[in-house]
């Protein structure tokens, strides 16, 4: 029984939190694979690719 004191411990179990998280884990994942693959397909070289890909990461990373 509570005391009256909040307690997480007594609330039932929501996961749309973490479902939400891994839904955007999954989306920056496939957003930088894309990324990349549009990079080779290109034909750009490896360090302006690596340095359009930091880019994207820190661009991302504000968001």
């Amino acid at each position: 029984m509570s005391d009256g004191n909040f307690n997480r411990n007594l609330l039932p179990y929501q996961n749309y939190q973490s479902g939400l998280r891994a839904g955007r884990a999954s989306m920056r994942t496939l957003a930088f694979e894309t990324l990349q693959e549009i990079l080779q397909a290109e034909n750009i070289d490896s360090q302006l690719a690596e340095r359009l890909m930091q880019s994207f990461r820190t661009a991302l990373g504000q968001r």
